[in-house]
C-alpha cells in the first residue's frame, strides 16, 4: 500500500494498460481492489527535484543570464529561471511510503530529483504505443528509487529506528518494489550501469527484519523483461517472473532494401475510426522489433534461487495468481498486429495454468480490435475484465457486451457479468451473475451474501450501484445508488476494502452489535463551502448512514487513506477500528496519522518538512463568482507572502486553467476542492510565480455545458469567453490583479483554451503561455477530448473551435512550448509547429520552443529549467512590463531590463 498523493492520482487516472474497456470517467469503485502487487513502479510524468548546482549532472551547462545578441533565442543554450523559482523546484523530494500487508511495518522509498537530459535522451524504440529503453529492456523515461528504509510501527503510530536496505550495488536504480504476501520479504529490481551501456533489470530479494538484500537468481545472465508485466508473487516463497529469453540473440537489423511497399488495405470496407494514436508500428521490421523486446520467458523461482521455465515464450502482459495459489491467469498478445492501433487492441489471449506449470484451458482468444467505435462507452467485443473473485479460492468472473461494443447500438441488457469456477468439474457451467443496462464499471466483492456492481453511461452522466447476493440467486437485486456522476454533492462515497488472509481485498464488513449489514463509505464530502471528507458507517439493509469521522473544516483538510485494522478474522469490530488519514493545511505539508477507535485518538506517523518554507505564509482563498448566464464558478486565488492589497496595490496576475464538459448548469456550478488543501507545487506549476510577486488564479472553472440534446462543444467559444470574463472581472474587482497585466496559460487542453482566449477575448489578457497543445482540430478528425463526433459529422464545430483557424485574430503575445517527442494522442508536436507558422504568417508576436527528447510532460532538469526561464521571461516582458503595445525597438530594451 503506497501512500503518496501523486501515486494515488497517477494510478486512479491511468487504469491498467491492458484493460479492454476505456478508462472510467467516473466510478464508485474503491481505491484498493484485488491487487496482489501493492506496488509496481512509478513512471512520473512530472519530474522530481533535488538540491543541486546550476550545472546539470554530466549534462548541458545551464546559464542564467542573456545578452542582447541572444534575445532572439537562437543558439542560446539551456537557461535557468531566477533563483527564487529555482530554489523551489530543486527542493528535495519527499519519500514515498509503503505499508506492509500486516500494517506493522512501513517503507520509506527515497527518490532523486530531476533527471539530466542525457538520461532522457537515451536511445528508445517507439513501437505500438510503447516507448522502450533498449538498454534495460523496459519502459523508457522511468523514475526510480535510490534508497529504501524500513521501520516497524507500533499501535500508537511511533516508528522504530530505520533499517536501511543494504547489500545491493552503490548507485543502483530501484524499481518494482513489492511485499511478499506474509510481509516478511521484499522483492524489487535494480539497474546498474554496465560497461556495454546496458542496465538490465535484475530481480533482488530482501529480508524485511534485517534489511539484507541479495540477487534472487544466482546467474547474472537472467534479467527481467520490464516492458509489460515483470513478476508476481505466487506464494510467500515463490515468484513467477518475466525474463528475457536466453536464446533471443541480437535485435533484428533493419533491411537496407525493403522487401515490399508499405501497404494497408481496407478492401473489406470496414469502418475503422480512431484517435490520432502515436508511435504505431509501421512495417514488418517494426513488428519483429516489437516481438524482440516484448517477448518473455516465464520462470518460476523460489526464494532459495532454484527455478524452472514456465510455459512457452510469449508477449505476456499480465500474470494473475488465484487467491488460493493453485492457478494462474496468463494474458498475452499475439499477431496479427496492426499499423492503425496501439498494442492494447492487438489480438489477446487469456489462458489458465496451474501454479506448477500445467496448462489447463484457454479462457478466451480475442481478435484484433481495430474497429472499436469512438463513441464514449464503446468497448472491445468479447470477454473483458477477466479477474479472480477475491472472496473465493479460484473462481473467475468477466463481462461481455451485448451491443457488439458499440455504444450507439440500443440493446437491453447492454452488458452481462458471468462467473465460473477455474476447474470445470462435474458438468458445472458458466453462470450469469448480473445483467446491466448501462456499461459495466466493476465489482466490489464481499462474500456470498454481498457484492456491489457498478454501471455508468457517459452521455447522460448516469451512474448506478447494485446490491447483489452472488451465492443466492433467489435474492432480488436492488439499486443502492442511482445518481449523476456530475452531482458531487450527492456522492455517497466509495466503499472501503479490507485485506483477506489470501492477500486479496474485499468489502470491509463492520460489526456494530446491531442488526443489519454495515460497511464503510469514504467520501470527498463536496459542499458549497468546499470538500469536507468523511467516513460513514452505512447500513446496507436500511440505506441509512452514521458519520463516524469527518475532516476538520476550519483549518485542515484531512482524508481517509486506508484501513489499518483489517489483519483479523471475521468482521471488523467498530471498537477496534484503525484508519490511516492524511492531514494538511494551506501552509502545512501533508502528514499521515493513525486514528484509533473507540476513543478516536490520533497518532502522527510522519514529520515531513515544508518543501518551500519561503512561501509558507502565502495567501490561499477559494473564491466564488458568477458567469453572465448565471452559472456559479469558482477558482483558487493565491497571493504572495506578506501581500497587502491596500498597501501594495494590484499585482500582475497569471490565470492557469483547463476546461471541463458538463450536462447541467447546476452540476457545473458545484464547488470542488478544499480551501484548506496544501498548496503543492510541481516542477512547472504556475504557483512558482508567487515567488516572483504574481497573483495566481489557479483552476478557475471553465464549464462547457451541453444540456438536453445539445452537446457541450456546440457553444464552446461562447462559454469559454464568458467564463474567462467572469474570472478576470472578479480578480480586478477584488483589487488584487492589474487589468492590463493579466496573463493566461495552460497545458494540453489548457493550451488549446489559452490560444482560443487570445483569439476571441484579446481584451482580457496581456499575453499567453500555451504548452503541448493541439490547435487544429481537423488534424484529430475522429474525436478529441470528450468530443466523439467526427469532423464530418460536426464540421463547423471542429473549425470554429480550432484556434489555428483564428490565427489571424491573435494579436497578443503568445509563447508556445512543446516536447519534440510528444506521444499524447491529439497533441502531435506538429500542432505547435503549424500553429506557429500560421501566427508568423499574420505577423503575430509569438515564440515557439521545442524541447528535444521531451514527451507530453517534461522531465529533464535542463528542459524544465528552460521552460521556467522562457515562461518567466515572457511574463516579465509582456505581462509585468506589458510591452506588447510598444514599438519593436522598445521591446528589446524592455526585455533586457527585465532580465
Amino acid at each position: 500500500m503506497l501512500i503518496h498523493r501523486f501515486y494515488h492520482r497517477f494510478i486512479l487516472s491511468n487504469p491498467k494498460f491492458f484493460n479492454q474497456s476505456p478508462p472510467p470517467r467516473f466510478s464508485l469503485l474503491p481505491h484498493f481492489q484485488n491487487h496482489r502487487r501493492i506496488h509496481r513502479s512509478i513512471r512520473m510524468s512530472s519530474a522530481f527535484a533535488e538540491a543541486s548546482s546550476d550545472v546539470s549532472r554530466k549534462g548541458v551547462p545551464l546559464q542564467s543570464s542573456v545578452s542582447q545578441d541572444e534575445e532572439s533565442g537562437s543558439g542560446m543554450g539551456y537557461r535557468l529561471p531566477p533563483k527564487e523559482i529555482r530554489e523551489i523546484v530543486d527542493a528535495p523530494p519527499l519519500p514515498v511510503l509503503s505499508f506492509s500487508p500486516q500494517r506493522d511495518k512501513i517503507l520509506f522509498l527515497k527518490r532523486r530529483s530531476l533527471p539530466p537530459l542525457e538520461e532522457i535522451a537515451r536511445p528508445e524504440e517507439k513501437l505500438a504505443g510503447v516507448r522502450i529503453d533498449v538498454s534495460c529492456n523496459g519502459p523508457s523515461r522511468m523514475s526510480f528509487y535510490t534508497e529504501i528504509s524500513i521501520h516497524s510501527m507500533s499501535d500508537d503510530g511511533s516508528l522504530s529506528p530505520e533499517i536501511k536496505l543494504h547489500g545491493y550495488p552503490d548507485g543502483a536504480k530501484i524499481n518494482y518494489v513489492s511485499w511478499s504476501l506474509d510481509g516478511t520479504h521484499l522483492a524489487f529490481s535494480i539497474r546498474v550501469e554496465e560497461e556495454n551501456d546496458t542496465s538490465r533489470f535484475k530481480l533482488w530479494i530482501a529480508d524485511v527484519n534485517t534489511g539484507k538484500a541479495r540477487p534472487l537468481f544466482e546467474s547474472p545472465d537472467i534479467s527481467l523483461n520490464g516492458i509489460f508485466e515483470n513478476y508476481s508473487w505466487v506464494t510467500n516463497s515463490t515468484l513467477l517472473v518475466c525474463t528475457i529469453p536466453a536464446h533471443r540473440g541480437k535485435p533484428p537489423k533493419k533491411p537496407l532494401v525493403p522487401s515490399s511497399p508499405k501497404i494497408q488495405s481496407n478492401e473489406q470496407q470496414n469502418v475503422i475510426q480512431g484517435r490520432t494514436f502515436q508511435d504505431l508500428l509501421k512495417d514488418e521490421y517494426d513488428e519483429d522489433l516489437f516481438d524482440y523486446y516484448t517477448t518473455s520467458q516465464l520462470v518460476l523461482v523460489s526464494l532459495d534461487g532454484t527455478y524452472k521455465h514456465f510455459g512457452p515464450s510469449a508477449v505476456y502482459t499480465s500474470i494473475d495468481p488465484s487467491p488460493d495459489q493453485k492457478f494462474i491467469l496468463l494474458t498475452s498478445i499475439h499477431r496479427p498486429y496492426s499499423y492503425n492501433v496501439t498494442c492494447g487492441r492487438f489480438p489477446k489471449k487469456v489462458d489458465l495454468w496451474t501454479t506448477d506449470g500445467q496448462f489447463v484451458r484457454e479462457i478466451c482468444n480475442l481478435p484484433l480490435a481495430e474497429n472499436i467505435p469512438i463513441a464514449s462507452n464503446s468497448v472491445r467485443n468479447g470477454k473483458r475484465s477477466i479477474n479472480w473473485r477475491p472472496d473465493k479460492p479460484c473462481t473467475l468472473y468477466w463481462v461481455e457486451t451485448q451491443d457488439g461494443g458499440d455504444a450507439k447500438v440500443e440493446v437491453c441488457p447492454r452488458d452481462i457479468v458471468y462467473t465460473e469456477p477455474a476447474e470445470m468439474l462435474n458438468g458445472e457451467q458458466t453462470e450469469i451473475l448480473h445483467k446491466l443496462d448501462l456499461r459495466y464499471r466493476g465489482i466490489s466483492w464481499c462474500d456470498e451474501n454481498l457484492a456491489l456492481v457498478y454501471e455508468s453511461w457517459y452521455k447522460t452522466r448516469k451512474v448506478k450501484t447494485w446490491v447483489i447476493s452472488p451465492g443466492f440467486k433467489e435474492t432480488a437485486t436492488r439499486i443502492l445508488f442511482d445518481r449523476s456522476s456530475e452531482d458531487v454533492y450527492s456522492d455517497p462515497g466509495s466503499v472501503m476494502m479490507r485485506r483477506t488472509a489470501l492477500g486479496t481485498y474485499v468489502i470491509a464488513k463492520i460489526n456494530t452489535g446491531h442488526k443489519g449489514t454495515h460497511i464503510l463509505l469514504n467520501g470527498n464530502g463536496a459542499t458549497p463551502e468546499g470538500n469536507i471528507p468523511f467516513l460513514d458507517l452505512f447500513n446496507i439493509n436500511t440505506c441509512t448512514s452514521e458519520r463516524i469521522w469527518k475532516s476538520d473544516q476550519n483549518k485542515y483538510y484531512e482524508n481517509v487513506v486506508a484501513l489499518m485494522s483489517d489483519n483479523c478474522e471475521g468482521d471488523l469490530s467498530i471498537d477496534k477500528l484503525k484508519i490511516l488519514t492524511s492531514k494538511e493545511s494551506k501552509t502545512e505539508n501533508t502528514q499521515y496519522y493513525l486514528q484509533v477507535w473507540p476513543e478516536k485518538k490520533s497518532f502522527q506517523i510522519t514529520q515531513f518538512p515544508h518543501p518551500y518554507p519561503q512561501l509558507a505564509s502565502l495567501h490561499k482563498e477559494m473564491i466564488k463568482y458568477q458567469r453572465n448566464d448565471g452559472v456559479q464558478l469558482q477558482a483558487t486565488l493565491f497571493l504572495p507572502p506578506n501581500y497587502d492589497s491596500s498597501k501594495d496595490g494590484p499585482l500582475p496576475c497569471l490565470v492557469w486553467s483547463y476546461p471541463g464538459e458538463f450536462k447541467s448548469k447546476d452540476a457545473a456550478g458545484q464547488i470542488r476542492g478544499s480551501p484548506n488543501a496544501f498548496a503543492g507545487m510541481g516542477s512547472t506549476s504556475p504557483l512558482l510565480w508567487l515567488a516572483r510577486g504574481f497573483a495566481v488564479l489557479s483552476g478557475p472553472t471553465i464549464p462547457i455545458i451541453g444540456e438536453g440534446n445539445e452537446e457541450a462543444n456546440d457553444r464552446y467559444v461562447e462559454q469559454l469567453v464568458a467564463s474567462a470574463e467572469a474570472a478576470v472581472d472578479e480578480v480586478v474587482k477584488r483589487g488584487v490583479a492589474h487589468p492590463d497585466k493579466i496573463a493566461v496559460g495552460g497545458h494540453s487542453y489548457g493550451a488549446f483554451m489559452t490560444s482560443n482566449l487570445l483569439a476571441h477575448a484579446p481584451h482580457l489578457f496581456s499575453c499567453g503561455i500555451a504548452r503541448s497543445g493541439a490547435y487544429n482540430r481537423t488534424l484529430t478528425p475522429f474525436g478529441f477530448q470528450n468530443e466523439d463526433r467526427t469532423l464530418w459529422e460536426a464540421t463547423n464545430i471542429y473549425v470554429e473551435m480550432s484556434p489555428f483557424m483564428s490565427a489571424n485574430k491573435i494579436k497578443k503575445p503568445i509563447l508556445l512550448i512543446h516536447g519534440e517527442e510528444d506521444n499524447n494522442s491529439g497533441t502531435l508536436t506538429m500542432q505547435s509547429e503549424r500553429f506557429f507558422n500560421a501566427l508568423k504568417g499574420h505577423g503575430a508576436l509569438s515564440r515557439l520552443v521545442i524541447l528535444p527528447f521531451e514527451s507530453h510532460g517534461y522531465s529533464a532538469r535542463e528542459s524544465i529549467m528552460h521552460v521556467l526561464w522562457e515562461t518567466d521571461r515572457w511574463l516579465q516582458q509582456y505581462c509585468v512590463n506589458n510591452s506588447s503595445d510598444v514599438p519593436k525597438h522598445d521591446v528589446d530594451s524592455a526585455a533586457l531590463s527585465s532580465l
